[in-house]
């Protein structure tokens, strides 16, 4: 079992893409990051007008963890995740310091983590972002995050995501330490599983459940039609809810809704479900840059309907594959032994498989590529 307050989605929703061919080896393939700066860590609680959709969680506020460039005398420590320490190692920062006096303005990159998962589970990227002279901020998304219990709502209303995005967004600008050195013209946003899904959304893309509906009917039907393990009553509780449910009816008719931020500049998705509720027009209307990356072995979220999906439909979108035994969990953050041997299904990846090569290379990835796009 895993812990109340750290549950690691047994089945963090579906993988994303990236670049229209895969990698000849996944050893540390591609750009790597310089590490420029020192990196900070502090969170935030933002609370966004009512009415809002909190998706039946009992925190009617939006947790977050901010990643940013440190002064060069910050001293950075292991960052700990309560009683899960000796399962995994997320990465270093220091607590509550100074941001580095120069540049005056740094990016900002919003995070969204997979289905279950949580802002920590976001160290991995954060950091990396932080090291090369961004602001990451990653957010807890109600009643589909790990800090509290789940709830049907938020395990199916995948499009209210992009909204928390927008309201860390609007808090960040506004907050005391952190708004003045934003520079509000240079906004990426980035995700992973459900969080890679959450990205086409804030870029433009307009979900159809009607269209996933008849997706999940037809012979073509996989595996993220399925109830994830996690919540192995989902499919029939979002059925329940459609027909008896107000609030969740009402969250379903603004399903179709657009929810692009005009503020986001570019998109990072990596291992990105639910293809098939995008409607090949919505997607081609996308005209922001996408990037997608995704593993060639996920069976969580294959890649057909998945990365390879949104890579062929969104205009000049860049999908990268890591080849091989390169699956679905490989981008969480890296197990120890204890955890290894604890978690198996999160933590043991295929056959020659380097977890922390994979991290580096996604991280250069998406280094490169808000630099090409937030200039």
């Amino acid at each position: 079992m895993l812990d109340k307050g750290w549950r690691i989605a047994l089945v963090v929703v579906w993988i994303l893409p990236a670049s229209l061919s895969s990698l000849p080896r996944f050893a540390k393939t591609g750009p790597s990051s310089r590490s420029d700066f020192k990196v900070g860590m502090s969170f935030r609680t933002f609370t966004p007008g009512e009415p809002y959709n909190w998706r039946g969680a009992k925190t009617h506020a939006l947790g977050t963890t901010v990643w940013y460039p440190a002064a060069a005398s910050a001293v950075e420590q292991p960052i700990e995740i309560p009683g899960m320490s000796e399962l995994f190692v997320i990465g270093r920062a220091a607590r509550n310091v100074n941001l580095a006096s120069a540049p005056v303005k740094y990016p900002l990159v919003v995070l969204s983590h997979g289905t279950g998962g949580s802002a920590l589970q976001m160290a991995w990227l954060g950091t990396a972002l932080a090291a090369n002279g961004y602001i990451a901020v990653a957010v807890n998304h109600p009643g589909n995050n790990a800090t509290e219990a789940y709830t049907a709502q938020g395990f199916s209303t995948w499009w209210e995501r992009a909204r928390d995005l927008s309201v860390v967004i609007d808090s960040m600008l506004a907050d005391p330490t952190f708004g003045s050195r934003i520079d509000s013209h240079r906004i990426g946003a980035a995700g992973f599983s459900l969080g890679g899904y959450t990205m086409i959304e804030i870029a433009g893309g307009t979900t159809d459940v009607g269209a996933f509906r008849q997706f999940c009917a037809s012979h073509v039907a996989d595996v993220v039609c399925q109830s994830p393990p996690e919540f192995p009553t989902l499919v029939d509780d979002f059925n329940k809810l459609s027909a008896t449910d107000a609030p969740f009816q009402a969250a379903l008719a603004h399903a179709g809704d657009s929810y692009r931020d005009k503020r986001v500049r570019a998109a990072f998705a990596i291992a990105p479900p639910l293809g098939p509720a995008f409607r090949p027009a919505s997607l081609s209307a996308i005209a922001i840059p996408v990037r997608i990356i995704a593993g060639e072995a996920d069976a969580i979220a294959p890649i057909a309907d998945g990365a390879k999906y949104f890579a062929q439909d969104i205009p000049g979108a860049k999908l990268t594959i890591f080849p091989g035994n390169v699956g679905h969990y490989v981008f969480l953050d890296v197990c120890t032994a204890a955890g290894r041997k604890t978690l198996s299904l999160l933590c043991n990846d295929g056959e020659g498989v380097d977890r922390e090569a994979i991290h580096a290379s996604t991280a250069g990835f998406a280094v490169e590529f808000f630099r090409e796009t937030l200039n």
